[in-house]
């Protein structure tokens, strides 16, 4: 099975950046692609960007376009997620996600790296 770590989380001020990073373990590892979703207490998880293993394509959702960047390591099996111009509204659990070939869904989720966005 797929172990998910994320890391790179913290506090940062409005306009400032993070990168988030996230570690696979768990061989072979070879999914259809992956993932970063957020969530707020009180609110359901949202699609951040993911980004196929094999070509590198991405999708992203329209409140991060333009500013967040997601990026693959596929030798050390990682995934990042640059975060440019951050806003409040950027402050929530954000979770690295894989979706395995034989799966519609993401199957596998990290526990959580906190960021938090300051005015």
């Amino acid at each position: 099975q797929v172990q998910l770590v994320e890391s790179g989380g913290g506090l940062v001020q409005a306009g400032g950046s993070l990168r988030l990073s996230c570690a696979a373990s768990g061989r072979p590892f070879s999914p259809y692609g992956m993932a970063w979703f957020r969530q707020v207490p009180g609110k359901e998880r949202e699609f951040v960007a993911s980004i196929t293993w094999s070509r590198g394509e991405t999708d992203y959702a329209d409140s991060v376009k333009g500013r967040f960047t997601i990026s693959r390591d596929n030798a050390k099996n990682t995934v990042d997620l640059q975060m440019n111009s951050l806003m409040s509204e950027d402050t929530a659990l954000y979770y690295c996600a894989v979706r395995p070939r034989s799966f519609s869904i993401y199957q596998h989720w990290g526990p959580g790296t906190q960021v938090t966005v300051s005015s």
